[in-house]
């Protein structure tokens, strides 16, 4: 069964904008640390005013911080996050 799921560059663009912490950006877009874990791990789909902060902050258009993608189930999902 396919599952469709965001999938985001988070992280490697943190790294990319000055090593910013999920702390500075947090602070940037408003939510808590936790939510920018949770959302950069794939573990919870950002608000749409979350998604348009995220990627105001790190510079980027929407696109290159978000992707909407297909995976064929759960276990799949579990190897992309691993990865």
């Amino acid at each position: 069964m396919r599952e469709k799921i965001i999938t985001n560059n988070i992280r490697m663009l943190r790294f990319l904008n000055g090593e910013m912490t999920q702390s500075e950006l947090r602070k940037r877009v408003g939510v808590t640390r936790q939510t920018i874990a949770a959302i950069e791990a794939g573990k919870y789909s950002p608000s749409l005013e979350a998604a348009f902060g995220i990627a105001e902050v790190l510079g980027k258009r929407l696109d290159e911080v978000f992707a909407w993608g297909e995976i064929e189930n759960e276990e799949s999902r579990v190897r992309l996050n691993d990865s």
